[in-house]
């Protein structure tokens, strides 16, 4: 989903991505500006897809747990999570996470 093998770092997301105005990429930034960022995206949408692989898996779903049940308690929701791998020879098997939030 988000790898080639021209990738340069498992953790990167492809640059032939197009990065939607309802997505957010997660990186390696702190979880807590992450989470202003996805605040000021729910300012233009109701529906936000966090996209993380790696080990950037663990800060997006802290992020989606921030939001939720702290930030927007009760005015937001997590509707849906996927979780996806794949395998490349240059890096292995890689895993993917998407986790849609919605605002109430």
């Amino acid at each position: 989903m988000f790898m080639s093998k021209q990738e340069p770092t498992p953790n990167a997301i492809n640059s032939n991505d197009v990065i939607k105005d309802n997505e957010l990429i997660v990186t390696n930034e702190s979880v807590m500006k992450s989470a202003i960022d996805v605040l000021e995206k729910f300012s233009i949408t109701n529906k936000l897809v966090l996209k993380a692989r790696g080990e950037t898996i663990p800060n997006a779903v802290a992020i989606a747990n921030i939001i939720t049940e702290n930030i927007l308690k009760g005015n937001s929701k997590i509707d849906k999570i996927l979780l996806d791998s794949e395998i490349s020879e240059e890096h292995g098997m890689i895993s993917n996470i998407e986790i849609v939030l919605l605002k109430n």
